[in-house]
Formats: C-alpha cells, structure tokens, sequence
C-alpha cells in the first residue's frame, strides 16, 4: 500500500500541476468552463489509474442527455469524485461549499471550470447560493451533489441534508440518484494510504420534481439509491 501511494503522489503532483496549467491556458477561449471540466476528467482518469482503481458503470443510458438534471449521489470515499468526473457521460459542475475554491490549483480550477459555490456561513447567504445555482440549472446546467454532505466513514448510507433537494425543486429539474461501492476501499477516511480497487458507479432512473416536496423527494431518491446499494 505505501508503495502504490508513494507512486500516485510522486507522479499525480507534477501531473495536477501540468493539468492546471493546461486549464489556466483555456480560459482565454472558451469562458464556459467546458474545456477545463474535459481536461479535469482526464486528470481524473490519470489519478484512478495510477492508483489502481478500476470502475464499471452501469445504466449511463439513464442520465438524460440535452436537459439539465440534478444527479445525487452516495458518500463512500475521496475517490467518488474523481469516479464520477472521469465517467459520468456528460458535461456536468460540481455543487460545493465554498471554502473549497480557496484550496491552491484545485480551489482556482474549481472556480475556472464553473462550478457552483454554496455558502455555510449563515442562513441568509445558503438561501441566496441556493438561488442563483438554481438559476443556473434552469438555464442548462447539469450538477452533482452528494446528499450526505460528508463521507460516510463505514459505508452506509447516512443521513441526507435538504439542500440539495430544495434546490432541485426551486430548479425544478429531475434527479438523477447514482449510487457508488467500492470506494471506501481505495482511500479509508482520516488515511492518505492508497489501495487499488474494484468501483461500481449505477444510475438510477430519473426522478421528476413536479408535484413532490423536498422530503417527499429526499425519500425517493435515498430509497433508488439503497436499493441499488
């Protein structure tokens, strides 16, 4: 295990680095943050392949193409988000806190390629986030949340947050539940220590929001995904 993480570390630094600098160079052509979201997926696939992990998706037909979706996904490890930016099949931005978009070269490519950032601070401020990432969704945005909130640190499914529903429902867009096993195995919570593995990404069918309450849509979607769990 030291060795492979030895390996990933010493090779994924100087390639996040050359990866950044690729993204900085598109920004002066393309303002949509497409470019850097496509070459951030590449990274991704670099990191799960130097580290050994290995994944299957299952049902990509499912996620709609040409509409803007809200795709929920379980919390099991740090490797769920390379899993889901290197396979998901279309163009999508990440949902974040935004402490996140001051990390150094992540933070800054987050903020390029357009994700969207939520404030914590207060109630005041998630509202207002909550209102202009809606307003982007509805204007053709597909995003990804994980409604956890968090990682799980033994698997299963834990408690979901409301935000993210409330924000499908004032987006007013389907959601898309995505359930993902085996990353847990590739990197243990509170570990830096790296071990190849075997992930599985399934998609569910998608659920429409009109007529549903945020619980009401919650229920469904935490449902979709244990049952795939």
């Amino acid at each position: 295990m030291i060795p492979r993480t030895l390996f990933v570390w010493a090779l994924g630094l100087p390639v996040t680095l050359a990866v950044f600098v690729a993204i900085l160079a598109t920004r002066p052509f393309d303002r949509t943050g497409r470019a850097a979201h496509s070459i951030g997926a590449l990274w991704c696939r670099i990191i799960l392949a130097l580290s050994g992990v290995r994944v299957e998706v299952r049902g990509a037909e499912k996620v709609p193409r040409g509409e803007p979706v809200i795709l929920a996904s379980n919390h099991q490890g740090a490797f769920d988000i390379p899993t889901l930016q290197a396979h998901l099949p279309i163009q999508f931005r990440w949902v974040a806190k935004k402490s996140l978009f001051s990390i150094p070269v992540v933070g800054w490519s987050m903020t390029l390629a357009g994700y969207i950032p939520i404030e914590r601070e207060s109630a005041t401020k998630a509202y207002r986030s909550m209102l202009e990432a809606a307003k982007k969704i509805r204007s053709g945005t597909t995003v990804v949340i994980f409604p956890e909130g968090t990682r799980s640190a033994t698997g299963e499914l834990g408690a979901f947050k409301r935000g993210g529903f409330t924000l499908a429902v004032k987006a007013g867009v389907p959601v898309v539940p995505v359930a993902i096993t085996g990353t847990k195995d590739v990197m243990r919570k509170g570990s830096l220590l790296i071990r190849p593995a075997r992930v599985a990404m399934t998609f569910a069918d998608p659920i429409p929001t009109e007529g549903k309450s945020e619980k009401e849509l919650m229920a469904l979607t935490r449902e979709a995904i244990e049952t795939i769990l």
